[in-house]
């Protein structure tokens, strides 16, 4: 490993506020298999160290969950967990750490634009807290991932955090009209390195979005969104409107004014 890459990954450990004992161990951890793969085997990419870190990620998420919260069911802590062990919330977590800027990818990846592509940052953050396990042990591993995520579990709890649009969609759709949402690709654009996807959700006989995204799942998530916007509207004008009819005065609905008697025309009731 050149002198250069040790500042680096010096620079990575101030940043993240983690020290390993041993540096090539971090650096395995951000290997990315295009990498490897153009080094015609002479280094081993991080796939395993993920594969591991994700499970090290699950166990500590779901042990301080089982403290902070152990009167909720396990359903209930499955989707907190769910959401914090999520794609999009390691993608967040690996760009407040610049992960970007210590990834090693191969050119062609690259050129992709792949120092930015979301499942690599999260796959790399995985893949470091794997080595960290191993370099430090368990205790050092849960220290991080707790710094790292109990902001992210706290989100979730005062619901602060980005919803799954999809999931809420399916099981309202599912519910209340019983079927399931239909998405459809209705246009791509930009080159196959930088495609934008626009799609649309259909719900019976009406149509929703479209929603945009670098690729199907985030567009897809976009068009749901959209989608279960515009029903949750709905449903607030309904309540809206039975509480004015349940509300509205008596006159309105037909009650007797005060000069009526048993539906008499006042002007009828002679005088004695």
């Amino acid at each position: 490993m050149s002198a250069e890459r040790r500042k680096e990954l010096a620079l990575f450990q101030k940043q993240a506020k983690i020290r390993f004992k041993s540096v090539e161990l971090l650096n395995l951890a951000f290997s990315h298999r295009s990498f490897a793969n153009e080094q015609g085997g002479a280094v081993d990419n991080n796939e395993k160290l993920e594969f591991f870190g994700d499970s090290v990620l699950g166990l500590v998420v779901s042990e301080y969950l089982l403290e902070v919260i152990p009167d909720r069911t396990e359903g209930d802590m499955a989707k907190v967990k769910s959401f914090v062990v999520s794609e999009d919330s390691l993608e967040g977590i690996a760009r407040a750490l610049r992960l970007d800027n210590f990834i090693l990818i191969g050119r062609g990846e690259e050129y992709s634009g792949g120092r930015s592509k979301k499942a690599i940052l999260a796959d790399a953050l995985e893949a470091i807290i794997g080595a960290y396990y191993l370099d430090s042990g368990f205790a050092a591993a849960q220290r991080f991932v707790e710094r790292l995520l109990v902001p992210e579990i706290d989100k979730v709890r005062e619901d602060r955090h980005a919803k799954d649009y999809k999931t809420l969609l399916q099981e309202h759709v599912q519910k209340r009209m019983k079927t399931y949402p239909h998405y459809r690709v209705i246009q791509k654009t930009g080159p196959d390195h930088d495609r934008t996807f626009q799609i649309e959700v259909r719900i019976n006989d009406r149509t929703y979005g479209p929603g945009r995204g670098k690729n199907k799942k985030e567009a897809e998530q976009d068009a749901a969104r959209v989608a279960w916007t515009a029903i949750q509207k709905e449903g607030e004008r309904g309540q809206g409107q039975r509480h004015e009819r349940e509300h509205a005065p008596r006159s309105d609905r037909g009650a007797r004014s005060p000069g009526q008697v048993q539906g008499r025309d006042p002007g009828a009731i002679r005088s004695r």
